[in-house]
């Protein structure tokens, strides 16, 4: 496998999982009542459909193929199938425990590849700043369910 291929492949696995993390957002705002609950849901499927967005730049920035929002490499992001389990429910705490989960599975995925020593740095740049901001998703997540609790 190339160089390129090998990274694609790599940036590949977070596109599908930022797509996985943006429906589980808004399959979220749309099961919950509070108003500030909505907002953040849905700014944060924003957030995500962006990181998307970043990485297919990147991944056809290799001449690669990125995957297509309806196409599922691997397995499916158990974290994120949690969520509509749990909105059945229309549970805004409960919502809101799957979410963090959600968000730290995707908060490991960026960590493993970042421990890589291989990746170019305008990647390393991308993916540091991802991460960070789903730092942040997660810290507010828990404040908010704080308040919901």
């Amino acid at each position: 496998m190339s160089y390129s291929e090998e990274i694609s492949e790599k940036l590949n696995e977070l596109l599908v999982k930022n797509y996985d993390a943006e429906k589980g957002y808004l399959n979220a705002m749309s099961n919950v009542d509070d108003k500030n609950l909505k907002i953040f849901f849905k700014r944060r499927a924003s957030e995500r459909s962006q990181f998307a967005k970043e990485l297919r730049t990147e991944i056809l920035r290799y001449g690669e193929v990125p995957e297509d929002s309806g196409t599922f490499k691997g397995t499916v992001h158990r974290n994120w199938m949690s969520l509509k389990s749990a909105l059945s429910s229309n549970n805004e705490e409960k919502i809101l425990e799957e979410a963090i989960r959600g968000e730290e599975a995707s908060l490991e995925e960026y960590d493993k590849l970042m421990k890589e020593n291989n990746l170019p740095p305008t990647i390393d740049e991308l993916i540091f700043r991802h991460r960070n901001s789903i730092q942040a998703a997660i810290n507010t997540e828990k404040v908010h369910e704080e308040l919901v609790s």
